[in-house]
């Protein structure tokens, strides 16, 4: 199972040390030294599409606001309603569900 194939102990420590963060301004720090700037727009675009996704923006719309390529909205579609609730999960935390 790919699952299993990613959740290693040094994705358990990434998880532990996302977790630890008591900040924006920590998150911000720390996607800054993880990952490129082109990767964190490209995640803040992923998020943003799984948004209007979930608000049944269609793609045409989805593409004109964000930017977003056709593949890309697919992806974050198969994800948001086939993968492991992470969009789900965190759009409800954001939007006050929790």
């Amino acid at each position: 199972m790919a699952e299993d194939r990613l959740r290693t102990p040094e994705v358990d420590t990434l998880l532990s040390a996302l977790l630890a963060l008591g900040s924006e301004d920590e998150a911000y720090a720390l996607l800054q030294d993880l990952c490129t700037i082109r990767e964190i727009q490209d995640m803040a675009q992923r998020l943003q599409v799984a948004r209007m996704l979930a608000a049944g923006e269609h793609y045409a719309h989805i593409q004109d606001v964000t930017g977003a390529s056709a593949t890309t909205i697919s992806r974050v579609s198969k994800s948001l309603n086939y993968g492991a609730d992470g969009y789900r999960t965190i759009l409800g935390k954001l939007d006050g569900d929790s």
